[in-house]
């Protein structure tokens, strides 16, 4: 029988990650009794390095996150100190890739704080920020550190802009400002030179982030792109999204031309977003989707089909998110390539899952563990800005990860002003509202000369300290006149009275708080410092 007769046959594959299996951490290697947020934002919630665990809670007012030492397992108490200092919901949070006791997160109320946690964990809850970045003038969605360069940060806000900080100086010095609608994703590639971005106007793009100048640029009709992540060093992209069917769909495409996907693949017709993970390690690409219990894996071939699916890691308990640990911290004795921390809100649980290649010798598998990134910095702030691109520094898993970091963040000092980027006033410059945002937001009746109301975000409203800016001046003009004195602040005090009088019932006229439909949480972190700190704003009854 000739070759040809036989290639009707269907063709099998070797692979060495064909046979990775999942498990799961025994219970008394989770961490329960967690009260994980209950925010439908579509992220993660998770941050995970080698020393601390990070998960945004629920919490009553602001937002809050807890940091938990990865040796502490078990049950977490009730009273588990928190990072507490923003006035909104948290939306995301990562660890600084380089200093593994920084944190950066980002909140609905606008702002972008970093977060130096003590050695050992939290011993109270902390509520002051080493370094507060004010310049998106809607809230924030997403933070992203720069894969090389230390102290380069990116946020994507709803006010469709991608601000680069500078945490030397704590001040943003680039923007980018391509996009039409809500910045749902981004991705750098292996050197930090490009950044890839899927927004809700349909469209990935691919940016030269220094220039803000868009490279590449897909309209996505048949398959509505979520999410996208760089596959390495391939120079490929993959996204997640759904087809024109509503089925739930991934994408592979060539970075230098996204006129059309390389190959497109459905997965199944559920409805949860896909979060896709990339290992440039192993080639293996992990799919999860959000609500489901399961997690696909596949490996990543640089000729077709490119996608090879391998197996699929299966547990009832819906995830509502995945945090995944840093190549340097997982157990190479136990042939680890890759472990999640799943967020399980029912339960209150975070449950480690550790993907394991399995081997019979118990020495060291330098197959699966090649060179990969470490924990120091290619670039400084300065020479990436000036346009230099570095490949990580590498370093080996052999002797098994003991070097601590001799980077320290240090928070500059700098004066409280507007924030001006490319001759653009960020704060003054706010685009229209995004339907989710009309929805929240119901306008209140005004009367000819009413003033701002209090329960959305002012324009130049920077929200800091205990100093009213100069947005509150008109308003602060037309109140009824004080009897009672002022603030140690020099601010006007409230009308005297009970204790706990609240300021809706003193100036109903620029609080209608009632016909906003708003909580009141978030109209108590709009109200000045002074004003808040001095008396006690509690919600009308």
């Amino acid at each position: 029988m000739t070759v040809t007769e036989m290639s009707w046959r269907p063709q099998y594959r070797s692979s060495k990650f064909r046979n990775v299996y999942g498990k799961v951490a025994s219970r008394e290697h989770c961490f329960d009794g967690i009260p994980i947020t209950k925010n439908v934002h579509d992220n993660h919630f998770c941050a995970v390095n080698a020393r601390f665990l990070a998960i945004v809670t629920e919490s009553a007012g602001g937002g809050s996150f807890l940091v938990i030492p990865l040796e502490q397992t078990g049950r977490i108490e009730p009273n588990y100190p928190k990072v507490c200092g923003h006035q909104g919901n948290v939306l995301d949070i990562k660890w600084n890739p380089f200093i593994e006791n920084i944190i950066a997160s980002c909140s609905e109320d606008t702002s972008v704080r970093i977060w130096e946690i003590p050695e050992g964990g939290l011993k109270r809850n902390m509520t002051e920020a080493v370094l507060e970045l004010y310049g998106h003038s809607r809230r924030v969605g997403l933070v992203e550190w720069h894969p090389t360069t230390n102290n380069i940060l990116f946020s994507a806000g709803y006010d469709y802009k991608v601000l680069i900080w500078n945490l030397d100086i704590g001040e943003p010095v680039k923007m980018i400002d391509c996009h039409t609608d809500v910045i749902l994703c981004m991705s750098f590639n292996t050197d930090g030179s490009l950044l890839a971005t899927t927004c809700k106007d349909k469209k990935l793009r691919v940016v030269e982030p220094r220039s803000g100048r868009v490279l590449q640029e897909a309209s996505c009709k048949n398959h509505r792109v979520n999410r996208v992540v760089f596959l390495g060093s391939t120079k490929r992209l993959l996204t997640t999204g759904v087809s024109r069917w509503n089925t739930r769909q991934i994408a592979l495409w060539d970075q230098e031309d996204l006129s059309m996907p390389l190959i497109e693949e459905e997965i199944d017709g559920l409805s949860g977003l896909l979060f896709p993970f990339y290992d440039a390690d192993t080639h293996m690409l992990y799919l999860a989707g959000k609500g489901d219990g399961n997690i696909r894996y596949y490996e990543i071939g640089s000729e077709k089909p490119y996608l090879s699916y391998l197996m699929e890691f299966r547990s009832p308990a819906p995830q509502k998110g995945l945090g995944v640990m840093p190549k340097h911290g997982l157990d190479v004795s136990a042939c680890e390539v890759f472990r999640f921390y799943k967020l399980v809100t029912l339960k209150g649980l975070i449950e480690p899952i550790s993907m394991i290649v399995p081997r019979r010798s118990e020495t060291y598998q330098e197959d699966i563990y090649p060179m990969t990134p470490g924990t120091e910095p290619a670039l400084t702030p300065d020479e990436w800005l000036s346009g230099v691109n570095r490949d990580p520094i590498l370093m080996s898993l052999k002797e098994g990860y003991k070097r601590t970091s001799k980077i320290v963040f240090k928070a500059p000092v700098r004066e409280k002003k507007g924030v001006v980027v490319n001759g653009i006033d960020l704060l003054e410059n706010v685009p229209p509202r995004t339907e989710n945002e009309v929805g929240q937001h119901h306008t209140a009746p005004s009367s000819p000369g009413a003033a701002p109301l209090l329960f959305t975000r002012p324009q130049g409203w920077l929200g800091l300290g205990n100093e009213v800016s100069p947005v509150f001046t008109p308003i602060l003009s037309i109140l009824p006149p004080l009897q009672h004195g002022a603030c140690s602040s020099g601010q006007p005090a409230l009308p005297a009275g009970r204790p706990g009088i609240s300021l809706l019932k003193a100036f109903p006229e620029i609080l209608p708080w009632k016909n906003t439909g708003r909580s009141w949480g978030s109209v108590a972190g709009r109200i000045p410092g002074g004003l808040r700190s001095s008396h006690a704003c509690t919600p009308p009854v």
